[in-house]
């Protein structure tokens, strides 16, 4: 019962934006002082007002950039992360260990702190303002070669030596034997990259400057300063925004709750 409570609790917030996106301006204000929760009538003009505003505000567009740079960089970390951390989990060379633990104390440094520096060297690449200095700088990163060794040592070396006998090298038995039986890590760290490059602001914000390379919470908040007085409209933006990241952790829990809990077992 407990768990339900602060379950509905952490639902409230969705709850209510959803609920305000439904109102009508009259009906929002009205609400304001009793919290009233059922819109009276319910309607969908908030969003065609949001929608209807391509030319001031491309929705569609800054939604299609998030999309693009969201899957690509989960695709790209997905690539990189398997194969380094096959490397530091299964193959032998000299200085692995101290290497791996040089690469897990980056997570100590806060994001924000490699902005500028990331910043300058997108700029002497020319990659400022394009597809390229959204996707590249996320395209690798310590947590996922950290989740992916975990779980890649936690299989049994056996299932890889006969592998070996059946003629498969190093890659071979990375593709026919660990990924197969890495699909619950490799669901978890995809959907944690996804909804952490959909909801990256400062990154976007720095490395963008056209109003057609915005991402989607780039562009809702310059919605809301536009609007921060008209809360259906501005309840809505903020539901586009969030339902499609909603959505694909829903579908993707179970594996980010079995992928979790299997690298957490694997401690050697």
């Amino acid at each position: 019962m407990a768990l339900l409570l602060a379950a509905l609790l952490f639902l409230a917030p969705l709850a209510w934006m959803i609920s305000t996106s439904l109102k009508t301006p009259s009906d929002v204000i009205s609400g304001l002082g009793a919290v009233r929760w059922v819109p009276r009538p319910a309607t969908p003009q908030n969003y065609t007002d949001v929608l209807g505003r391509a030319e001031e505000f491309p929705v569609w567009r800054w939604t299609g950039n998030s999309l693009f740079v969201a899957a690509a960089a989960t695709l790209l970390v997905l690539v990189v992360d398997t194969l380094a951390a096959y490397a530091y989990s299964r193959l032998r060379w000299r200085g692995r260990d101290a290497l791996f633990g040089l690469i897990v104390a980056t997570m100590l440094v806060p994001g924000q702190a490699l902005l500028v520096p990331s910043y300058l060297i997108i700029r002497n690449l020319g990659w400022f303002d394009t597809y390229l200095a959204l996707i590249v700088p996320a395209g690798a990163a310590a947590f996922g070669v950290f989740l992916l060794r975990q779980f890649f040592v936690a299989i049994p070396a056996e299932l890889e030596e006969a592998a070996r006998l059946d003629g498969c090298g190093p890659l071979g038995v990375l593709r026919h034997v660990v990924l197969p039986l890495s699909l619950p890590a490799l669901a978890a760290l995809g959907i944690f990259t996804f909804l952490g490059t959909w909801n990256a602001f400062e990154a976007p914000l720095l490395y963008t400057d056209s109003l057609e390379m915005r991402t989607l919470p780039i562009g809702i908040t310059i919605f809301q300063g536009r609007y921060n007085t008209q809360y259906g409209p501005m309840m809505a933006a903020a539901a586009l925004a969030a339902v499609p990241a909603v959505l694909a952790f829903l579908a993707f829990q179970r594996h980010i709750i079995k992928g979790i809990s299997l690298t957490g077992m694997a401690g050697r």
